[in-house]
């Protein structure tokens, strides 16, 4: 009997680090049902990370051009636009997963919103962007896992992983708009990494594992476009660091061990030599550092987008 194609659900799938994802799973060989606002290439829509502007401007990337590749590659693609801050659409892309191909076996909560309140100071920003920032930072991947968690429990396995940052547990060196980072991110990374240790105890004999992926300070098309302006700056790792370690971790039997716990995906990549061309020179052993303090896993940087 063939064994079955395994599958899995991306959010943020248009650009950066959800695409990657997305096509670093397809290559090892699952179906990828694909998640994000932006559906065909130059969409206009707001994406200003501060209150004090508004920006329109389309942004590289789309839901058809990541569809495209992965089809490329010879794998099945599921393209469902939803927005993370609308529970109804979200819930709707799950829905259509589960009848098109049942329980998924990989979700990964990748998609983040940076709305009004990424880049503005506290008092500078209005509560109604806290909630809406929550909405899609917390409640959604809560959300997707409820909806998605009991088909893999039933089946006895599954993978969940939500990307975290050190955001949740470290404090910027500069305010929001000047390098640093406003309270809508920092808050809701904060509550969405407590997920992953949560849902591992709590599933721990069903066979279902959660992680934490910390990313590290990424370069990706978003922060180009919209973060440079904010004193943020073009030193980031590529975001196949991340997908490398997605793919690891949802295809290497030695992930069972980190069950529960945060990734450092820059730290990882570089020992696990994931990626053997990438330069990590500057990053020390992972080993001796998993549990240390933020600030000292990242050589003293607390900057995590």
């Amino acid at each position: 009997m063939p064994q079955k194609t395994r599958t899995a659900f991306v959010t943020g799938a248009s650009r950066g680090i959800g695409k990657v994802v997305a096509l670093w799973l397809a290559r090892s060989g699952f179906d990828v049902a694909i998640t994000a606002r932006s559906v065909a290439p130059g969409e206009e829509r707001e994406h200003s990370p501060s209150v004090r502007r508004s920006d329109t401007s389309p942004l590289p990337g789309s839901l058809q051009e990541t569809a495209a590749e992965i089809e490329a590659m010879g794998r099945r693609v599921l393209m469902l636009p939803a927005d993370i801050t609308d529970p109804a659409s979200v819930g709707a892309a799950a829905a259509t997963v589960l009848e098109r191909w049942g329980p998924v076996d990989v979700l990964v909560n990748c998609a983040r919103h940076t709305g009004a309140g990424h880049m503005d100071k506290v008092l500078d920003t209005p509560v109604s962007a806290i909630r809406t920032v929550m909405e899609g930072n917390f409640f959604t991947p809560v959300l997707l896992t409820k909806l998605f968690a009991p088909g893999m429990v039933a089946r006895g396995s599954g993978i969940i992983i939500n990307f975290t940052s050190m955001s949740a547990f470290s404090d910027p060196v500069k305010p929001a708009g000047d390098g640093g980072w406003g309270i809508t991110y920092g808050a809701t990374k904060a509550a969405v990494h407590r997920l992953a240790g949560i849902i591992a105890l709590e599933l721990q004999e069903s066979g279902v594992q959660c992680f934490n992926v910390d990313p590290g300070y990424t370069w990706t098309e978003r922060i180009e476009q919209d973060m440079a302006k904010f004193g943020f700056v073009a030193d980031g790792a590529p975001p196949e660091v991340s997908g490398s370690v997605v793919a690891w971790l949802v295809t290497h039997p030695e992930a069972a061990a980190f069950n529960g716990r945060t990734i450092f995906a820059q730290a990882f990549c570089a020992e696990y030599d994931l990626l053997p061309n990438w330069d990590a020179s500057h990053l020390r052993p992972i080993r001796a550092r998993m549990d240390r303090s933020p600030v000292d896993l990242e050589d003293g940087k607390s900057v995590s987008l």
